[in-house]
């Protein structure tokens, strides 16, 4: 959470904190923690109680509604059939619009003025490698 702060702002931080609460900053501190640890002991009552009540066992990971259908109610057989038809149109919709991209980005060079050797005739003729292909993410990356 506080990954990208410096030293300094942390200290401007516990400045600010120690101006606005003064000597209630230690009570503060304490409601805010309290605070956290209730709400984590409601989140666990509210995964155990669901798990009772499901009669299975459910982590926090699994009440995302993609997990738990995944997890819960489709076999693999289910979910291979469902993933076939749709792995095959995000290819192709892939493979369409890298396609686009590369054409566009052919014209983009074509009519570039200020690209060296730039014609009507397109860049092939000037004899640059062509530009690597984008990596193509799978449809599981994707969803």
């Amino acid at each position: 959470m506080f990954e990208n702060l410096n030293v300094w702002e942390v200290g401007a931080l516990l400045l600010l904190a120690l101006l606005i609460f003064g000597d209630r900053l230690p009570a503060v501190i304490g409601d805010g923690l309290r605070m956290v640890r209730n709400l984590r002991t409601m989140a666990r009552n509210a995964t155990t109680d669901l798990s009772k009540e499901l009669g299975t066992d459910i982590q926090l990971e699994d009440l995302h509604p993609k997990a738990f259908i995944r997890k819960h109610l489709l076999s693999e057989e289910e979910e291979q059939a469902i993933r076939k038809p749709l792995q095959g149109m995000y290819d192709d919709l892939r493979s369409d619009v890298t396609k686009v991209q590369k054409d566009i980005k052919d014209v983009a060079t074509a009519a570039d003025p200020r690209t060296p050797g730039s014609s009507a005739t397109g860049s092939s003729a000037t004899g640059s490698p062509p530009a690597p292909a984008p990596r193509s993410a799978s449809y599981d990356e994707v969803t």
